[in-house]
């Protein structure tokens, strides 16, 4: 998520954090410097323009030249205005009335549909609510058929509809269901255009008007840019809209319309998709998406993935065993690889890791997901003995368990020196004081088989709150 411009501002950024003084001049030189990045990354222009001016006001001010270190300053400065911009903080979903009701809008191809289940997902897992979802697309068939199957996905309530019905029509009598059946929330799936038209906007109008939403979402890609902030502008004159989804967010190298959408239309960006995944739904916080995209991370969101995705009892289980000296076996490896794939994969952790930028972008391709996937098959193929005591491993045990999960034998070769590796690590954190030095063992080497960036590094037993992980909170 928005590679490029984090690429971008990072070196530029860079020239100005040595500087012991901030003049006029190297903040103008600067400023050009990150104004050509921000238009590059297609943010809208009037934003660059609001934007440039703020920090260059700040930063000429006396606001920096009290500062111990004025470069560092200067970075802190454009991370707040970057967060002002997208709205300061998360503004979550305004849901007071039983049932409340959600009302999406958006172009077609935007994602809305898939948005509408991920969103029922969100609230049923982490809001606790009873969700009915219904769909009030009777131009696409295929777009009830479609919620449907996402809604069983999801588990929660579909309301029936078919393209003979209107749209008010089908609304209402889902709103009087849920009255009846004591759902906390429905959200209604609306038509979408390839493009604004005025038979659309109409035809929602009367749809918000008979409905009277809690919440009124715009659903956009991300990947369209500044032209996300425009749509959704003509969808704010047309609606009362109370948010945006940002679709598509994890394919953004450029960030333009994270940038533009809250600054063109006043309406906050409360969720951001991930994936195509239908749990990857995150809320949208301008503090931690600033943080990303100055290539500082985001480990605060990272922590509350380990809480949700990790298994705490294995996790201490492991800790325990680990204390004990009773080893590291291939089926707690096996484990962690799971736990690794539940938050996201390689490139979705690097993602979050603080100076990550390269190495989080490569651990973003299928590749990395593919190796994770080898090294699963590969212990999956074998005994429950040879998983427990790896060195029984011989060379023809070793050519029936390659064969068995279709790769070949110096795939299994280097899991288990991986494996070996990670059970030295594990057996230094067992002892007292261990974590700290394994720490500083691991220090110099960030993209060695046991570090970050080796399968299962990062998926070891911190992760799930146990000895020397994540601080539970």
């Amino acid at each position: 998520m928005f590679e490029s411009l984090t690429d971008r501002l990072s070196g530029t950024l860079k020239s100005i954090t040595g500087q012991a003084k901030l003049t006029e001049d190297n903040i103008k030189d600067t400023l050009r410097e990150v104004r050509r990045a921000l238009l590059e990354a297609d943010v809208a222009l009037p934003v660059v323009k609001a934007f440039v001016d703020r920090v260059r006001e700040r930063a000429v001010g006396q606001e920096v030249s009290r500062s111990l270190s004025p470069g560092q300053q200067f970075v802190k400065i454009v991370q707040q205005e970057l967060e002002a911009i997208m709205g300061e903080a998360n503004e979550a979903l305004s849901l007071k009335s039983a049932p409340s009701v959600v009302l999406m809008a958006g172009l077609q191809g935007a994602g809305k549909t898939t948005s509408v289940a991920k969103l029922a997902r969100f609230l049923r897992e982490r809001e606790k609510k009873k969700v009915l979802v219904v769909s009030a697309d009777v131009y696409r068939p295929a777009a009830i058929d479609q919620l449907e199957t996402l809604a069983k996905e999801v588990e929660v309530d579909f309301f029936p509809s078919t393209s003979a019905q209107q749209p008010v029509d089908i609304a209402q009598a889902a709103i009087k269901h849920a009255k009846i059946q004591f759902h906390d929330v429905v959200i209604v799936d609306t038509a979408g255009r390839l493009s604004v038209d005025q038979a659309m906007m109409e035809e929602i109008q009367a749809l918000h008007g008979a409905v009277s939403p809690d919440e009124t979402l715009f659903v956009v890609d991300a990947m369209t840019g500044q032209d996300a902030a425009n749509t959704a502008q003509v969808f704010h004159e047309a609606l009362p809209l109370t948010g945006v989804i940002l679709t598509k967010a994890d394919g953004d190298a450029r960030g333009g319309a994270a940038l533009s959408v809250r600054h063109v239309t006043g309406k906050p960006i409360k969720f951001m998709g991930m994936g195509e995944k239908v749990d990857a739904l995150e809320p949208f916080h301008p503090d931690r998406v600033a943080s990303r995209i100055l290539g500082m991370g985001d480990m605060l969101s990272l922590i509350e993935e380990a809480e949700r995705n990790v298994d705490q009892g294995k996790a201490e289980k492991l800790a325990k065993k680990v204390k004990k000296g009773n080893g590291f076996d291939l089926e707690d490896f096996r484990e962690q690889l799971q736990q690794l794939k539940k938050m996201g994969g390689m490139g979705g952790l690097m993602g979050k890791l603080p100076g990550m930028g390269q190495m989080a972008e490569a651990a973003q391709g299928p590749g990395a997901e593919k190796e994770l996937g080898k090294l699963e098959s590969l212990i999956n193929s074998m005994t429950p003995k040879e998983r427990r005591k790896p060195e029984i491993i011989s060379g023809s045990r070793k050519r029936r368990i390659a064969a068995g999960a279709g790769l070949q034998v110096p795939d299994l070769n280097r899991l288990l020196k991986q494996h070996k590796q990670m059970q030295k690590m594990m057996k230094k954190a067992g002892k007292k004081g261990g974590m700290q030095k394994m720490m500083r063992d691991m220090g110099g080497g960030m993209g060695g088989p046991g570090g970050m960036g080796g399968p299962g590094g990062m998926g070891g037993p911190g992760m799930g709150g146990g000895r020397g992980g994540f601080p539970r909170r």
